[in-house]
């Protein structure tokens, strides 16, 4: 089931605990691994997937999703849209509940084969401005993990400009 609104959106980021980051990043500068960063920051356990690297953020790296032991509640995509449709069947496999696909990243046959196995999907969105836009609240901790840039306001107005007005309880 394709989630695009913001109460679907919200939940998923309140119930969704355990994230596996597939793609994650070692580099500080890339959004896969701030992304990340931020989710742990905001109560999440993250599990990173990258088959090149042993440990990212404190976690230990596994090279799939099919290798992680723990049970896993949402799949956050850093790849390629070609290579989603695979990713989504790992995420089936494994029993995930949600397919979680970065900023312009869609992949309609991903997101179609992930629904019809019962997994919500968000697509071409990044749960760091969701979090921002749904929880306000959150602004201080994520502009306080960056202070030594000046993007992320710019990147906070961008985003909303594009997926909507910060939603307040």
């Amino acid at each position: 089931m394709l989630i695009n609104d913001d109460a679907g959106i919200k939940e998923i980021l309140k119930t969704c605990k355990t994230v596996a980051i597939v793609g994650c990043s070692t580099n500080p500068e890339r959004p896969a691994h701030y992304v990340p960063k931020l989710l742990q920051r905001m109560g999440h356990r993250i599990i990173p997937v990258n088959p090149q690297e042993s440990e990212i953020l404190g976690e230990k790296c596994y090279a799939s999703l099919r290798d992680i032991p723990d049970p896993i509640d949402m799949v956050d995509c850093f790849r390629r849209a070609e290579l989603i449709p695979e990713i989504a069947e790992e995420a089936i496999a494994i029993g995930a509940k949600v397919l979680w696909m970065q900023l312009d990243i869609i992949s309609m046959e991903a997101a179609k084969r992930a629904g019809e196995a019962g997994l919500k999907v968000v697509m071409d969105r990044c749960p760091v401005p969701e979090y921002l836009r749904l929880f306000p609240e959150s602004i201080p901790e994520y502009l306080n993990m960056f202070p030594e840039r000046n993007f992320s306001q710019d990147i906070i107005d961008t985003y909303l400009q594009n997926h909507g007005k910060v939603v307040a309880e």
